[in-house]
């Protein structure tokens, strides 16, 4: 079994930061891709950014945190980050970790998901 434990979260004000962690553990499990889904009250799970296994690796962001959140994933690319900056209250959400074999473009691609972490900016 395949466990993402997520960490960091919290409320910060509007053009402010906060970064998001999560580190994949269990039975050994090399996703290609990992990174952040986010869901607002009455809205889908959509994707925030995402970034595949490897020295090629691809990151890819929604166009609304372009600019403004950078995703990583460390050397052993089992743990990924979500640094987001200049935080608007439209980024109020609860942020989910995300983990899968293959290459991720929406919520049906993924194999894994982390329990979920609050996130919400005041204007």
């Amino acid at each position: 079994q395949v466990q993402l434990i997520q960490s960091g979260g919290g409320l910060v004000q509007a053009g402010g930061s906060l970064r998001l962690s999560c580190a994949a553990s269990g039975r050994t499990f090399r996703a290609f891709t990992m990174g952040w889904f986010r869901q607002a009250p009455g809205k889908e799970r959509e994707p925030v950014a995402l970034i595949t296994r490897g020295p090629g690796s691809m990151p890819s962001y929604a166009e609304s945190v372009k600019g403004r959140f950078t995703i990583s994933r460390d050397g052993a690319e089992s743990t990924v980050y979500l640094q987001m900056n200049n935080l608007k209250s439209e980024d109020t959400a609860v942020y989910y970790c995300a983990a899968a074999a293959r290459l991720v473009r929406e919520k049906k691609d993924v194999d894994y998901w982390g329990q979920g972490t609050q996130v919400t900016v005041s204007s």
